[in-house]
């Protein structure tokens, strides 16, 4: 059965000004799928997260995401779609000086929540679905780096969204956190939510199969996941599998390209107006 489109993009160019970063692009993401975003520090995958919640323009081809023009949409308009949408960062973008109820109750009041009890609720949901039930009057630094990434998942899917976008969520974290952060992911792509993950980690690919994507020479390209009975593959020889399977190359337009920058990412799921 066909699942719902979320995202739709054809021949979009990613870019700034007049600096292309990807061309061509295209991507279709559909309800409740795991997608993986992966390509060295610099390919262009953060800036290709933020076309999807607006932060970037678009200007070419047709582009899509949870029933909106991006190409026309109002500025306006942007932070309905952002409590649509969930954002998982890397480096966890918690309120130092507030507990873990105070941070996930700020998003909740910011997003509308009026009704006390109501956010209570939804706050003790969440801890529980990320399994920190017993954290609530925590604060950040009394956490280790993988409770506070579970933290942030709790954050991004307060507003149960439709998609979340998981930019680098597990780099700074070791192996065993990162496995469980994305077996979180993975877990709420099985219950409905489309997922995107932008990772370098492409041993988590064997571990929690998805579509792949990879973002190289200024392209996005299709890949098919590895298999996870392959458990002897080294990084290096998924790596290789990788570029060997690449499409071929396309001519480029004349454009000059820039390198991305994937460390500005703004808290997308609140609008700072409220």
């Amino acid at each position: 059965m066909e699942e719902t489109l979320i995202i739709n993009y054809s021949e979009v160019d990613i870019q700034r000004d007049e600096h292309v970063l990807l061309y061509n692009v295209n991507l279709q993401v559909h309800e409740g799928e795991f997608v993986y975003l992966t390509g060295v520090v610099g390919s262009g995958k953060s800036s290709l997260l933020k076309t999807i919640y607006g932060e970037l323009d678009i200007t070419t081809g047709t582009a899509e995401v949870l029933g909106r023009n991006m190409r026309s949409i109002k500025r306006r308009h942007v932070p309905a779609l952002r409590r649509e949408l969930g954002i998982v960062f890397q480096d966890f973008r918690l309120l130092t000086d507030r507990n873990v109820r105070q941070n996930l109750d700020f998003v909740l009041r910011a997003t509308g929540w009026k009704n006390r009890t109501e956010r209570a609720d939804r706050i003790s949901q969440v801890l529980q679905i990320v399994g920190l039930a017993d954290k609530l009057e925590a604060m950040p630094y009394e956490l280790s780096g993988g409770e506070q990434q579970r933290i942030c998942i709790a954050r991004a899917i307060l507003n149960k969204p439709r998609l979340i976008l998981a930019d680098e969520a597990t780099g700074n974290q070791d192996a065993e956190s990162g496995r469980h952060t994305t077996q979180l992911l993975h877990d709420l792509a099985k219950e409905g939510t489309a997922v995107i993950m932008a990772t370098h980690n492409t041993l988590l690919l064997e571990q929690f199969p998805g579509t792949v994507y990879v973002c190289r020479d200024h392209r996005l390209l299709p890949l098919e996941t590895p298999s996870p009975s392959v458990g002897t593959q080294s990084t290096t020889s998924t790596d290789t599998s990788i570029g060997s399977e690449a499409t071929p190359r396309q001519p480029r337009p004349e454009v000059t390209p820039i390198e991305d920058e994937d460390d500005d990412i703004p808290v997308a799921t609140i609008d700072n107006n409220n």
